[in-house]
């Protein structure tokens, strides 16, 4: 087994990097935030089927199973690039920096499919999205979508990923990012307001804050490994499991 320069653990001979192993780790955990996802988006909507608000069901589950399968590739590629290079973070706080992150995904990613669907008219062209909610979206929240989502979207992975900013600071433009998302939102929610909308932004909001969360304490929180342990930091190293005695001959 070699060793770097800090005395740490380095690559095993026939075994992938540490490094690697993380980012394959953090992938897996973006899996089950997914399975997360969709598991909490449907039974959050399947009241609605027997309390009269059959618009509600008919709209949410399948709306956000399309939102999920959109994210699922590019989510996967940040996963990988988190677990190999970013900071470690404690349990709980890497529960609620991925709650409130796969929050933001939700809500973002939830209003950027409404707002293509009636850019490039879908509506017209596809089954799927001949629908009545969010179908009349427009105005000047319709131009300020783009602009403050990409600038949103700028700014918390920074935050995330950035080893050059201190916990300080990273935390303003995470802040600052989730603001400008959520104000983004917000805008193309009340342009066409009804409950179906509503009710679909609340589902989308809680059930990506559950898989953020899971995907948060499960990955975030063992990103980086004991190579990117913050400055600082109350975490502790893991100590090298024990091998085992080797069988008498």
């Amino acid at each position: 087994m070699s060793t770097n320069q800090n005395g740490q653990a380095g690559e095993e001979q026939g075994g992938l990097r540490p490094r690697y192993r993380r980012a394959f780790g953090c992938v897996t955990w973006v899996y089950m935030g997914m399975l997360t996802f969709l598991a909490v988006n449907f039974f959050l909507s399947l009241p609605f089927r027997y309390l009269g608000e059959g618009e509600i069901y008919n709209y949410v589950p399948p709306r956000l199973a399309y939102l999920g399968t959109i994210l699922l590739v590019p989510g996967m590629v940040f996963a990988a690039l988190l677990g190999a290079r970013t900071y470690r973070a404690p349990g709980r706080v890497a529960g609620r920096v991925g709650a409130g992150v796969g929050a933001l995904i939700g809500l973002s990613g939830f209003f950027s499919l409404a707002w293509l669907a009636a850019a490039l008219g879908f509506a017209q062209r596809d089954q799927a999205f001949r629908t009545e909610t969010f179908a009349g979206i427009g105005g000047v929240a319709f131009y300020l979508f783009p602009p403050l989502t990409v600038l949103a979207t700028v700014l918390v992975v920074y935050a995330l990923y950035s080893k050059a900013a201190d916990a300080d600071r990273r935390r303003r433009l995470g802040l600052i990012g989730g603001g400008l998302a959520v104000l983004a939102a917000l805008g193309l929610l009340f342009s066409d307001f009804d409950l179906v909308g509503l009710a679909a932004t609340l589902i989308t909001v809680v059930s990506a804050a559950a898989a953020g969360w899971v995907g948060g304490a499960g990955g975030y929180a063992r990103a980086g490994g004991d190579d990117m342990i913050p400055p600082g930091a109350t975490i502790r190293r893991r100590e090298p499991r024990a091998k085992p005695p080797g069988k008498p001959r």
